[in-house]
């Protein structure tokens, strides 16, 4: 049975948990909340991949207090060794009474183990308290999991009129210094950046997180270019990051040009093409192999047209600035269009916020 403040200590629980977004891939941000008597023992959240998971964090900070306690965590506890031992395990032998689990875990390891584990230890066990919130929380894990693909978001900053540059394509900056943040905090809980030659030929951007807070981290960048017309001198090419660039092209890259970035140290993805492009599901299936459990992407109006053509694009997230430029060229997604607005890209579940004089419309596609 759902108690009074079962309700407040799980949002807290939720609290903890977005710290870790970002930080823990390819596994779950986790936050959790122990409580015994009306007050927090503890409270941890998981913090990087293969560390400790947050119902160990929180059940260290408790101590001896934890022997009937009431645990509030976001997600099913696992019930498995992996390069942790299983929590499971460490709530029972800590004496936990009661646990509140806002979802179950989509891991097929896991998925509705632990909690039966639990409560044939004796725990009682309830699931489902703000799990739509949790959800949110985990979109990308739940895709990776039971998708195989990264959770793939699109982000455009553009005029009122749907321009991302002038005519002569001067596009820093359209939106402000608020939004700008923005950008770098959706960056931050991304694993990987991914935009287009174009864009870096255009604009020389570093793509690289700069908040000025600790534990951020910058995310693995992603060059589209499938016949490698970046210049050797390009930012993402030379930066002292520990994240990598990587440069995805077709078979018909010049391979002097593969073979200098190379040399330079530069990781150059060879996946097939589709109507002379990168095709996007081998080179999603790639990140995923390695880990990347959500793309943002920042490209120009050929590559958003081309994700959103592709039916690849999850979420996404669009800055207006309230200016107007006119003019035909250089739109925030291209293409051919489509012919009736039954064909339109439509966003669901929408948020908006006002970022400075600029304004945020995020939603996820039908």
């Amino acid at each position: 049975m759902i108690k009074l403040r079962d309700k407040e200590y799980m949002k807290r629980a939720l609290e903890l948990a977005r710290k870790g977004l970002g930080k823990t891939s390819p596994n779950p941000a986790v936050g959790a909340v122990l409580v015994k008597e009306g007050k927090v023992i503890g409270e941890g959240y998981h913090e990087r991949a293969g560390g400790p998971h947050a119902e160990i964090r929180a059940l260290e900070a408790a101590g001896s207090q934890a022997q009937g306690a009431t645990l509030y965590v976001t997600l099913e506890p696992c019930c498995h060794y992996g390069r942790t031992p299983p929590c499971t395990q460490a709530l029972i032998e800590a004496g936990v009474k009661r646990v509140v689990v806002a979802m179950l875990d989509p891991n097929p390891r896991v998925q509705g183990k632990g909690c039966r584990i639990l409560r044939e230890a004796g725990i009682e066990v309830e699931v489902g308290l703000l799990e739509q919130e949790a959800r949110r929380l985990n979109e990308a894990y739940i895709k990776f999991i039971t998708c195989g693909l990264p959770w793939v978001t699109l982000k455009v900053a553009c005029s009122l009129d749907g321009k991302i540059a002038t005519r002569t394509g001067a596009s820093r900056w359209i939106t402000g210094e608020e939004a700008r943040e923005k950008v770098h905090r959706l960056r931050n809980i991304h694993d990987a950046v991914l935009t287009g030659v174009g864009t870096i030929i255009a604009d020389n951007p570093r793509l690289t997180v700069r908040l000025q807070e600790e534990g951020v981290r910058d995310p693995v960048r992603v060059i589209l270019d499938s016949t490698l017309r970046i210049p050797l001198d390009a930012q993402v090419l030379h930066l002292s990051s520990p994240a990598p660039t990587l440069i995805a092209t077709t078979p018909r890259a010049k391979k002097e040009i593969k073979r200098q970035l190379e040399d330079m140290g530069v990781e150059v993805l060879t996946v097939p093409e589709e109507e002379g492009r990168v095709a996007w599901m081998p080179l999603l299936k790639e990140l995923a192999r390695r880990g990347i459990m959500s793309v943002l992407i920042e490209g120009g109006a050929a590559i958003n047209a081309s994700a959103l053509n592709s039916r690849i694009v999850d979420k996404a997230v669009f800055f207006l600035a309230p200016k107007i430029l006119g003019g035909e060229e250089i739109p925030a997604v291209g293409g051919r269009g489509i012919d009736s607005l039954e064909e339109a890209w439509e966003l669901k579940d929408l948020e908006i916020e006002l970022c400075g004089r600029d304004i945020m419309i995020s939603g996820y596609l039908r």
